[in-house]
């Protein structure tokens, strides 16, 4: 199975509820030759009309901090947590977090194959590491299960408050060295 069928796939879910309430399914887009994988929580209204993650104010936002790290969003594959936007952009369920998860984000990773994935915010942090301290973690490299997780905040929480959006500046600032030192550029994954 390939990115573009899976995401086809997505497109049609019907598993939890919150396909009902959807405009448009927001499986993920980027590289499909991909070393690094973003992953949010939920799309919020702009990414539900467009089918598109992160296109609202904060994701212009994440753009401004890939740019800190020389990427663009052709460069990553960007997607999150769960791929319907929840009601009056309320967090997902413990049950579509779940039922998502298993369903597509775990055949995206497995797919996609990224070295490193980032984590943005506590609901992609929580449910792909288990409940861990975002203040205490942030800005670090977890590995579990053969893989690699950078964590740090969502985007949004960086738009509302100052001290997080500086946090977050400092966070891919060291996700660039990271890059830099895991020779991802050199061995041609961008």
């Amino acid at each position: 199975m390939d990115i573009f069928s899976l995401s086809e796939q997505i497109r049609r879910c019907t598993a939890c509820p919150l396909w009902k309430g959807r405009t448009l399914a927001v499986p993920g887009e980027g590289a499909k030759d991909v070393g690094i994988m973003f992953i949010g929580e939920a799309p919020g209204s702009e990414e539900d009309r467009q089918g598109v993650p992160f296109v609202g104010r904060s994701g212009k936002f994440l753009d401004f901090l890939l740019g800190i790290i020389e990427l663009k969003r052709e460069d990553v594959f960007m997607t999150s947590i769960v791929k319907c936007r929840p009601p009056k952009n309320r967090m997902p369920s413990v049950n579509e977090i779940k039922k998502c998860q298993e369903l597509w984000l775990k055949k995206q990773i497995d797919v996609l194959n990224p070295r490193l994935i980032v984590l943005l915010g506590k609901v992609s942090s929580n449910a792909l590491l288990g409940k861990i301290d975002i203040e205490q973690f942030h800005g670090k490299i977890i590995e579990k299960e053969g893989r690699k997780y950078f964590v740090s905040y969502h985007p949004a929480a960086g738009m509302r408050f100052p001290k997080i959006k500086a946090l977050m500046k400092e966070d891919f600032k060291k996700l660039n060295k990271i890059i830099l030192q895991g020779n991802l550029f050199k061995i041609g994954l961008f």
